[in-house]
């Protein structure tokens, strides 16, 4: 993945991210899976997103970097999301990656979630693993000590999947209540029938 792929509106970069793979190395261990859900934020114009208003902080810096760039936040002072900042330097746009599909390593993902084994888990765990941007987070070990960092490296990296055949729903995203009318903005995509997807529409 180059980093012109990033230099877009963050709608493309969304939309574009959808099963490429998502590959966490660490301690010599290797995790990949593949993202089959994210969420586009528009940046100052966004009321959903963190620099909505041109907020500017130390935590959103990552966000005004060029296109490619690492920002991970806390919510509910416990759980970790991954966003990668998208369009040109002091264009704050991001993506949230919402959902991803391991690929191999389920043991070392079971651990990192629920500290057991993958055969010990129950069927909810295993539905469970890595369908919502905190339990991904936990999932591969991803923290703020990440942030500002590129995804060019070799701690976190995203490959792409020859396989393209799959299908994408456009949808509104997900716990932004407060967001006003951008609730009903349709920028969350995710790969139609994936498991591995947090919130599936009814219609």
């Amino acid at each position: 993945m180059n980093k012109e792929f990033y230099i877009k509106n963050s709608i493309d970069v969304a939309k574009g991210l959808l099963n490429k793979y998502l590959i966490r190395e660490y301690d010599g261990k290797k995790i990949i899976t593949k993202i089959v859900e994210t969420e586009a934020y528009m940046g100052v114009n966004d009321k959903a997103s963190h620099v909505y208003n041109d907020k500017k902080s130390v935590r959103t810096q990552p966000l005004y970097m060029e296109g490619g760039h690492i920002y991970v936040y806390l919510i509910y002072g416990m759980y970790n999301c991954l966003n990668l900042s998208a369009n040109k330097e002091n264009i704050p746009e991001c993506v949230l990656i919402r959902g991803v599909e391991p690929v191999n390593s389920f043991e070392e993902i079971s651990y990192n979630r629920f500290d057991k084994s993958y055969n010990e888990l129950n069927s909810y765990q295993k539905k469970n693993l890595t369908n919502g941007p905190g339990k991904l987070c936990k999932a591969l070990k991803i923290d703020r000590s990440l942030s500002g960092k590129t995804i060019f490296s070799n701690e976190l990296y995203i490959e792409d999947n020859p396989d393209n055949d799959f299908n994408i729903v456009e949808s509104k995203r997900v716990n932004i209540d407060y967001a006003e009318e951008a609730v009903d903005y349709p920028w969350r995509f995710y790969i139609e029938n994936n498991k591995y997807v947090s919130v599936i529409d009814k219609k």
